[in-house]
């Protein structure tokens, strides 16, 4: 990190991204032929244990989200229950491997777990969201089969704010490697960019874990997009017996290919350790060149470019498959926030998976990297509804004093060289007023947060001074392993902390929900770098970015509905996305299309109004169910300079401006059937988007749109179907039971439909459509046979679709 000093100071920030998340040895995932119960089964960590009554079961695997939904579970988790469970692998581990390390590397397993092999505790991580690896080596059997046992407690199943899942839900992977090889994670490296050049600053550790010393020669190669080397060098380094040691490297490249969010170019770093000549370790690291700027008065800038953040907060979950999320999936959902105009993400409130990160480098979104939603308390959960009831105080504080230096190192580790994480995010609202923190300051009701709102001060509750050291022994661990990027956290109870030194130990600092302190603390801490961490979709949040430039950005709550922090039964979860559980753009998306998209875009929707004041953002685009002669409200969000309302093709709602404070344009006019449009005219009443709603008759068939489905053999399709009337026109009001039939080459994954308040059985089958869709997640079991998907509805025509293996 760099420290240019000007009137105020302005931080300079520059990195690169490492595709590859294990970075040493050979490795191959090992997530087919799981065994898997749901109870603490005593002994199973022993190789005599029976498990052939178990579940058998492919990981990423979730639990939770096949159980049943319950009123009688907590509403944090989504009404899904938690529990204990064990998952058991045999593992043959080859004669040939016999003199080489053997690791077991597990990108996440919520939570409490430990992990055993041949009977023997390679060791517990209680943390369910954080990557680790352990060594089996000394309790290998080499030329037979071994048994890894997993043993997973999540007893405390209400000990999230959000719903987290349960099991090993991310990738497994087992990995060889030559005693003396990189070390886990132990490539790491950023970028300077100057007067044409980039400078690749490169460090490798190694770990010797052999009885002699080793003479190495470390080997970096970069390689640009077409593969062409662009720059090499080579490292001679001595590592001692049992020890680990360092090389680093500064690798030059003239006018290297910037990775921005329009082009974000990549490199690929080939990193090779010799020994007597021989290769005994390499890895390959997807890298780029890019600089970051924060400033306290600019805002931030991506390469010299001053820009917004428009961001969203993101849960990891994914409706009806719960936290096992493929990385497909995880894709499609990406594109579709990028497609929004959505160009960052906020991990909420915890690491995300490994392949979260490499999409988003791939794909030029930015990410805040964020680790903690508490820290050395437990925060309230609501058990039967959300902020209502009776809270309960379960959660990951019991761990922190021992592990929360640890985990936080691990995070930033592991995903350092990530081009897209822009910053690490210590915590998320752990300073909310009196849950737990409190501070005098709270009697006062003069600060403009209403914080006296939360029951003024509480003398025996936790001091909120006691927030600043932790703060500052948090950044610390960032910084022992990343000083190339800036810390931060989501601060809920700003002004009680201004009067701790916790907003002092951030390098920026974030605001949730507090939109009318950005002028006041600008004036009061100058050189604070400050943007709004979350916030609600209103107008007037976005305008105190949009009209700030000091406020660099916002992270709206949020991108994607999620499951937990649910309200009262029924409820699934949270339903304030731009995006629905099914991955399908809600209007509130398009509405924040209009606001953040540079592509002209116009969107229309419906409903029965008498408020002269009230402009929805959620107006579904329909336009039947109502009453000959009705008056109905039509709201128009788009990016135009002017829209003008046709029915039928006559003029009936005036040309109007776009309206800079509240971003909707609407009429009020008589229904009548037929075709709705809301056209989109420039400044100079040219055409430049247009957007219809016809109204529709009865449910018809179902239909498959997209007709050229492919998937790799382990991969996931993702296959809507939507409800059509006879004349082939969405029916947006259906909610039609379909069935799905799978044959061939592939399973059911899940069926989801983005329906809140369906409380229905969602491990089976059947599931009712909602809005007029529902999507299909389709599972490749290997095989070459094409899979055929059938849906089929009563008195409707039924739909087939093809999905070809590759």
């Amino acid at each position: 990190m760099t420290i240019k000093k000007l009137a105020l100071p302005i931080l300079i920030f520059s990195c690169l991204s490492a595709f590859s998340q294990i970075s040493f040895g050979d490795s191959k995932k090992i997530n087919d032929n799981w065994k898997f119960t749901l109870e603490d089964a005593s002994g199973a960590q022993n190789t005599s244990y029976d498990d052939a009554k178990w579940e058998s079961v492919n990981v990423p695997h979730d639990w939770s989200v096949e159980g049943r939904l319950s009123p009688t579970l907590a509403s944090c988790q989504g009404y899904l229950p938690g529990g204990i469970g064990w998952y058991r692998k045999s593992l043959n581990i080859p004669q040939n491997k016999k003199g080489e390390k053997v690791y077991l590397y597990f990108e996440g397993v919520y939570n409490r777990s430990e992990v055993f092999i041949n009977g023997h505790s390679l060791g517990k991580r209680p943390n369910g969201y954080i990557s680790f690896a352990y060594d089996a080596t000394p309790f290998v059997k080499y030329g037979e089969d071994n048994i890894i046992a997993v043993r997973v407690d999540h007893s405390k199943s209400a000990d999230s704010r959000w719903y987290s899942g349960s099991g090993i839900y991310r990738n497994v992977w087992l990995v060889y490697s030559n005693p003396v090889h990189i070390a886990q994670w132990g490539v790491y490296t950023y970028p300077e960019v100057a007067n044409g050049t980039g400078t690749l600053n490169v460090e490798v550790a190694l770990e010797n874990g052999s009885s002699a010393k080793a003479n190495l020669t470390v080997v970096n190669e970069l390689l640009d997009n077409s593969g062409k080397t662009v720059a090499k060098s080579s490292q001679k380094v001595l590592v001692d017996a049992n020890k680990e040691n360092k090389t680093a490297v500064k690798i030059n490249v003239k006018n290297p290919q910037l990775w921005d969010l329009e082009h974000p170019n990549l490199y690929q770093l080939k990193t090779t350790v010799l020994k007597d000549g021989k290769t005994i370790d390499k890895t390959v690291t997807s890298t780029g060149f890019r600089n970051f700027t924060f400033d306290a008065n600019k805002g931030f800038a991506l390469n010299g470019k001053w820009m917004k953040m428009k961001g969203v907060c993101l849960h990891h979950d994914a409706g009806v498959l719960g936290s096992a999320v493929p990385r497909e999936v995880l894709k499609t959902r990406l594109i579709t926030l990028k497609e929004i105009g959505v160009n960052a993400i906020r991990t909420s409130h915890n690491p995300q998976a490994p392949d979260f990160y490499a999409l988003c480098d791939e794909l030029g979104i930015l990410v805040l990297n964020e680790a903690y939603d508490e820290w050395e308390f437990p925060k309230r959960k609501w058990l039967t509804g959300w902020n209502v009831g009776t809270p309960g105080f379960e959660g990951s504080n019991d761990i922190f004093v021992e592990w929360g230096e640890k985990d936080l190192e691990d995070m930033v580790r592991r995903d350092r060289n990530h081009l897209s994480v822009f910053g690490w995010s210590i915590g998320n609202e752990v300073d909310y007023p009196n849950d737990p923190y409190s501070h005098p300051v709270l009697d006062n009701g003069k600060d403009g947060f209403g914080q006296a709102n939360y029951g003024g001060y509480k003398k025996d509750a936790p001091d909120a001074m006691r927030l600043g050291g932790i703060a500052k022994r948090l950044v610390a661990a960032v910084k022992k392993y990343d000083k190339s990027r800036p810390t931060t956290a989501g601060l809920a109870g700003v002004a009680m902390s201004n009067e701790t030194e916790y907003p002092g130990a951030l390098d920026i600092t974030g605001y949730n929900y507090t939109e009318s302190k950005y002028g006041s603390d600008h004036k009061k801490y100058p050189s604070r770098v400050i943007f709004g961490s979350e916030n609600v979709h209103d107008m007037g949040p976005w305008l105190a970015v949009k009209n700030n430039e000091h406020i660099f950005g916002q992270f709206l709550w949020t991108g994607i509905d999620y499951l937990g922090e649910s309200n009262a039964w029924p409820s699934r979860g949270f339903y304030s996305g731009l995006v629905d559980l099914a991955g399908i753009i809600k209007p509130r998306g398009y509405f924040r299309q209009s606001l953040w998209s540079e592509k002209p875009m116009i969107y229309a929707g419906t409903y029965i109004s008498n408020n002269e004041k009230e402009l929805s953002k959620d107006a579904w685009p329909i336009w039947n169910n109502y009453n000959e002669g009705q008056i109905i409200r039509v709201v128009c969000y788009t990016n135009a300079a002017k829209a003008r309302l046709e029915l039928n093709g006559k003029v009936i709602g005036e040309e109007k401006k776009y309206d800079e404070n509240t971003g909707v344009i609407y009429w009020d006019v008589p229904f009548t059937p037929g075709k709705l449009e809301a056209i989109g005219l420039s400044d100079d009443n040219k055409v430049v988007s247009r957007y219809s709603i016809v109204s529709s008759q009865q449910p018809y068939a179902l239909v498959v749109n997209e007709k050229n489905i492919t998937v790799n053999k382990d991969g996931v399709a993702k296959v809507i179907v939507q409800v059509l009337d006879e004349k082939g026109l969405p029916v947006i009001l259906s909610d039609n039971e379909i069935t799905c039939a799978v044959s061939g080459s592939g399973t059911l994954l899940g069926l989801e439909a983005g329906n809140n308040s369906d409380m229905g059985d969602y491990t089976d089958n059947v599931q009712r459509a909602f809005h007029g869709h529902l999507v299909a997640y389709i599972q490749s079991t290997g095989g070459s046979e094409p899979i055929k998907v059938n849906f089929t509805s009563t008195w409707l025509k039924p739909a087939e679709v093809t999905i070809q293996v590759k």
